[in-house]
C-alpha cells in the first residue's frame, strides 16, 4: 500500500496546482471594468472595498504548495503591483466548526483509507493576502524564484563593493520612519521603549496573520537610525542589543505566553532593509530566512561583541544573494564570484 504521508504530499501538490490556476483565470467576476456593478456607483463602491478589484495579473513569480503561497507581479491602475496570497493555519479554535459545518465530497475509498474536498464556511476560508503597491523592480525581483549564491564577504570587500552599493541604491526607509514616528501601523505596536539610544518597537510581521503562536513572527525596529546592518554594530550598541533580546522576550511572554525558551531572536545578513531591526519567531516554527547562511542569533551577536568590540568590522561574513541581486552584480564584476 502507497505511503500515507507521500501520498498527501502529491494532494497538496494537485491543491497548490488548482490554487495556482484559479490565481491565473480573468478576474471578470471581480472587476468593474468586465461587468461588474450595474452602475459607475456600484463599481466605484466596489474597487473602494477591494483595492484587487482592477489588478491585471502579468506573472506568477512564485509558488509553494508545501507552504500554500502564491506570489503574483501585475498591474493596479497602470501601475506595478505584487499580491501575495497565502492559506491561513487552521486554528484549533474554530477545528470543531470546520469538522462539523463543511461539506464534504469524496473523492477516493480505499480499505481503511479515504479522502474528501473539503468546503468550509467561507468565514473559516480565508486566505491572508498582502498587497505591495507601488511596487518597484526590486519588490518583484524579492518574490520571483530565483537561484541563489552564497558570498563571502571580507572587512575589505565590505568597504570597496557592499558598502558603495548600499550607499549608491539609496534604498528608502520612509515606510519605516511612518512606524517609528506612528504615522502608519501604530494600532499594530505590540511594545514600545521609546528611548531614543536603547529603545525599539515590536510589531508583528506581515508574514504573521496573529491568529495563532505556532509561526509567531515579529519584528523589533530600532529607534536608532544610524546602524545598517551587522557590519555597524559595536561595543557601543551593546545596552541597544541587550534592551531589544530581554524587553522583546518579556512583551512577547506577556502577550502571548511564549517563554524566552521557545524564542529564535536574529538579525540578518545581507538584511532586506538597512535599518536595524531583529527578528522574534517561535522556536519550532521554520521561518523565512532562519537558515545558518543568513540568521545570526542575537544572543550570539552580543557575546562576539563583548570579546571583541570591532568584531562585525573586522571578519569575513557570509550571506545568500539572489541571481538577480545588484549586489551579486558587483562582485560578479569584480572577479569574486
Amino acid at each position: 500500500m502507497a505511503d500515507p504521508g507521500a501520498k498527501r504530499e502529491l494532494e497538496e501538490e494537485s491543491e497548490m496546482k488548482e490554487f495556482s490556476a484559479q490565481t491565473k483565470k480573468p478576474r471578470a467576476d471581480l472587476d468593474c471594468k468586465n461587468g461588474r456593478g450595474d452602475t459607475d456607483t456600484d463599481c466605484a463602491e466596489v474597487c473602494e472595498e477591494n483595492v484587487l478589484c482592477t489588478f491585471e495579473t502579468s506573472a506568477v513569480l512564485s509558488e509553494s504548495a508545501r507552504d500554500k503561497n502564491i506570489f503574483v507581479h501585475g498591474k493596479i491602475s497602470g501601475q506595478d503591483a505584487v499580491v501575495i496570497l497565502e492559506k491561513t493555519p487552521i486554528q484549533k479554535e474554530v477545528l470543531g466548526q470546520i469538522l462539523s459545518e463543511s461539506s464534504l465530497k469524496l473523492q477516493m475509498r480505499n480499505d481503511i483509507y479515504s479522502t474528501y474536498q473539503l468546503q468550509a464556511p467561507a468565514h473559516l476560508n480565508e486566505i491572508k493576502t498582502t498587497v505591495v503597491f507601488p511596487a518597484t523592480q526590486k519588490h518583484i525581483q524579492k518574490y520571483r524564484r530565483q537561484e541563489s549564491f552564497l558570498l563571502e564577504e571580507t572587512a575589505e570587500d565590505y568597504l570597496s563593493i557592499t558598502l558603495p552599493f548600499i550607499q549608491e541604491q539609496r534604498f528608502s526607509l520612509q515606510w519605516v520612519y511612518n512606524i517609528l514616528e506612528k504615522k502608519a501601523e501604530a494600532e499594530r505596536i505590540v511594545f514600545e521603549d521609546p528611548d531614543p539610544k536603547t529603545g525599539f518597537v515590536l510589531l508583528p510581521d506581515f508574514k504573521w496573520n496573529q491568529k495563532q503562536v505556532d509561526d509567531l513572527y515579529l519584528i523589533a525596529i530600532s529607534h536608532v537610525r544610524d546602524v545598517k546592518s551587522l557590519r555597524d554594530l559595536t561595543s557601543e550598541h551593546l545596552p541597544l542589543l541587550r534592551n531589544i533580546l530581554h524587553k522583546g522576550q518579556e512583551s512577547i511572554f506577556g502577550t502571548f505566553g511564549l517563554p524566552r525558551s521557545q524564542l529564535r531572536v536574529y538579525l540578518h545578513y545581507q538584511p532586506s532593509y538597512y535599518h536595524l531591526h531583529v527578528h522574534f519567531t517561535r522556536l519550532g516554527f521554520d521561518s523565512p530566512g532562519c537558515g545558518v547562511e543568513r540568521a545570526h542569533l542575537l544572543q550570539d551577536v552580543i557575546q562576539n561583541i563583548q570579546s571583541d568590540a570591532g568584531f562585525y568590522q573586522s571578519r569575513t561574513l557570509y550571506c545568500p544573494l539572489r541571481a538577480d541581486d545588484g549586489l551579486l552584480k558587483k562582485y560578479k564584476e569584480k572577479g569574486k564570484i
